[in-house]
């Protein structure tokens, strides 16, 4: 199937979800967690500290996406694991961060990243 194909099967529920998506992205914390779970399962706490924000910021974060759909929660006795929804996500997630930095090349080379400094 390509693309044209596709877009002819396209349904309102599949343009709610890509809302979603983009809803989920337009919010810096919960775009590194996409990105953090893109590379493994991860605990709420170790979220919080890797990205540097609260726990009740990430609680609030991690709400908004699994409500949008993205993020599911895996009980392990008292702990509660965070993953992506679906695996293609993850390649997703990746496809996106490659494209930002097409769109904004000044700032980064393969070797290093420059958008800090």
């Amino acid at each position: 199937m390509d693309n044209g194909e596709q877009l002819e099967h396209v349904s309102l529920n599949h343009i709610d979800m890509l809302a979603r998506v983009g809803h989920a992205f337009s919010d810096s914390t919960r775009a590194q967690v996409l990105l953090c779970l893109a590379r493994k399962e991860c605990l709420p706490s170790e979220l919080a500290q890797r990205i540097g924000v609260s726990r009740q910021v990430m609680s609030n974060q991690l709400s908004c996406l699994r409500g949008c759909g993205l993020v599911t929660p895996r009980k392990e006795g008292r702990q509660v694991w965070y993953s992506l929804a679906h695996p293609s996500l993850g390649k997703a997630v990746d496809d996106l961060l490659v494209l930002t930095r097409e769109l904004s090349p000044s700032c980064c080379s393969e070797r290093q990243c420059q958008c800090n400094k």
